[in-house]
């Protein structure tokens, strides 16, 4: 602004121009955008990225990469308070720069022929993406006024993609791996004794392997970007909806996994609260629950998640408060240290791997991440960073939870804390106000791709449906929420049954259809080793969190 003001000029956005040239503001989407996205890719890496992505066109979900972009990526939010349009389109929008940071499958034009027609594909396109927010224009008409009264027009170049550096895209890993798992890490060690802990590093080593397949299974082909594109590429189509459902149905349960911890958490601080309407009475669980879900109902409504974006980006500072205050509570005010400990547990063992392998629960965004790096070579030095800070998170909390604690620990180590101290307060809180920023991220992905199987009816039709389908889940997980009230057992068995598919069996199946042939015996014995590990792991975790919930329900 002052570089303008010193050359006394004004820079107009010209809205009726902008507006002939069509929604995207781009003029013919099949032809100037697509040589234009082209042109400004010019290292290895970008040439393959401006390559038609035929693997999800037409093929449900369109709106996976999207909405997980929202989910994962760490940017600043719009600056929507300034006053003109003008200027809020200057300012640093985290979900445009993620949208625009690549073009995502579902705005890139292909090269193949369209299976709908192109009036009826735009119309379905813009239906599954009705919440999404407008990308901006890559190419608007400006006009230029100079002291002199003179006005020109013209068509600035489209700003370069970004991407993510080294350090961003470490955060991003971090956030994405260190999320509420780390609350039930010492409930875990009680479950499986100090050699279960073993679980924790195996799964680490496991899951990093895994990680780099999924990386060689992307550069195996043009136009690979997504886990379900993976999938579509190993399996076919029906690959890519099988393993969609599995991503969507993990992400649908860790909301109701957000509305048992905040119903936890908050009736440990109000345990006397309750209401009593008519014959109904809530007793301070059921009460907070619904408090917590009216809470988050209205963010999964809103139409820019920028802001909710930015806020969960915070994550990785909200778990190093947890345990920070966690060990002040130990080792400052010298808590607990006196509990009765385990060194092996065999009955209960199978619940710590499900927590454990919930711990590492990051694959479905490890492609999206990799996509967007700056420098793509770098990708397994980032994993390997992640990776180890997280393990060493996990672990100490784990470590200094069960010494504080012992057998005594629940499934939150929150839950444990003295409520009069200070430390124990900002854990609480910090472990109330968190899933509240995330609930709608989380959520987001699951709703757009049910809103792509509704047929396009109009604006305002669209947006109702979405509203219905979007309040349909959040009531939904409440009510799972309240009928299975047990949140370790929950992520247990999420870890056993969808965390193993998502992070060690489904990469060692898309890596050995994808590069069959090309595969040493070692790489091939090594990845059906570790696919047989995740089926073992799967098969005694799932069976024994089932067995305790349905005893705990029955009891």
């Amino acid at each position: 602004m002052e570089n303008s003001m010193s050359e006394r000029s004004l820079f107009i956005e010209s809205d009726e121009e902008e507006d002939e040239r069509g929604e995207y503001g781009v003029g013919d989407r099949n032809g100037s955008d697509f040589s234009n996205y082209s042109n400004e890719n010019e290292n290895e890496n970008d040439q393959q990225q401006s390559k038609p992505n035929s693997y999800s066109n037409n093929v449900w979900p369109q709106s996976y990469r999207q909405s997980i972009d929202m989910y994962s990526s760490l940017h600043s939010p719009s600056i929507n308070f300034l006053g003109t349009p003008s200027l809020s389109r200057l300012g640093s929008s985290f979900l445009s720069s993620t949208l625009t940071r690549r073009h995502t499958p579902e705005i890139l034009p292909t090269l193949h022929k369209p299976l709908l027609p192109p009036q009826e594909e735009d119309k379905q396109r813009r239906s599954s993406q009705a919440l999404l927010p407008p990308i901006p224009s890559r190419s608007s008409v400006v006009k230029k006024v100079t002291h002199d009264g003179k006005s020109s027009t013209f068509t600035p170049e489209a700003p370069m993609p970004q991407k993510s550096s080294f350090g961003q895209t470490v955060v991003n890993g971090i956030n994405v791996l260190c999320g509420v798992g780390i609350l039930s890490t010492p409930y875990a060690v009680r479950q499986g004794g100090w050699i279960g802990l073993s679980i924790l590093f195996f799964y680490a080593v496991l899951s990093f392997y895994t990680g780099i397949l999924l990386r060689h299974c992307l550069d195996s082909q043009p136009g690979l970007e997504t886990y379900p594109d993976i999938g579509q590429a190993a399996f076919g189509s029906a690959g890519r909806v099988l393993i969609s459902i599995i991503l969507y149905a993990e992400l649908y349960a860790c909301c109701i996994e957000y509305i048992i911890l905040e119903a936890d958490n908050l009736s440990s601080l109000f345990p006397n609260a309750h209401l009593s309407l008519g014959g109904l009475h809530l007793d301070a669980h059921h009460l907070f629950a619904l408090i917590a879900t009216l809470a988050v109902l209205p963010t999964t409504w809103l139409r820019d998640l920028s802001v909710l974006s930015y806020l969960s980006a915070g994550g990785v500072i909200a778990s190093l408060m947890v345990v920070a205050s966690l060990y002040w509570v130990g080792l400052v005010n010298h808590v607990g240290f006196e509990s009765k400990e385990t060194t092996l547990n065999l009955s209960t063992l199978p619940v710590a791997v499900g927590l454990y392998g919930y711990c590492y629960s990051g694959h479905a965004v490890f492609p999206n991440i990799y996509s967007s790096m700056q420098k793509r070579n770098q990708f397994p030095a980032v994993l390997l960073t992640s990776f180890g800070i997280v393990t060493l998170l996990y672990g100490g909390t784990a470590v200094m939870g069960y010494k504080m604690f012992g057998d005594s620990a629940q499934s939150q180590f929150t839950l444990n804390m003295p409520k009069d101290l200070i430390a124990s307060k900002i854990a609480v809180w910090t472990t109330v106000v968190n899933p509240l920023t995330k609930y709608a991220l989380t959520v987001a992905p699951v709703a757009l791709s049910l809103e792509e199987l509704i047929p396009s009816s109009g604006k305002v039709k669209s947006r109702i449906y979405s509203i219905f389908i979007r309040t349909a889940l959040v009531i939904s997980s409440l009510i799972f929420g309240l009928l299975i009230p047990f949140f370790g057992l929950v992520m247990s068995f999420i870890g056993s049954f969808l965390t193993m598919l998502v992070t060690l069996i489904l990469p060692c199946a898309c890596y050995l259809s994808i590069l069959r042939g090309k595969l040493s015996y070692i790489q091939g014995g090594a990845c059906v080793l570790v696919m047989v590990a995740g089926v073992i792991s799967s098969a005694f975790g799932t069976y024994s969190a089932i067995s305790q919930i349905a005893q705990n329900l029955s009891g």
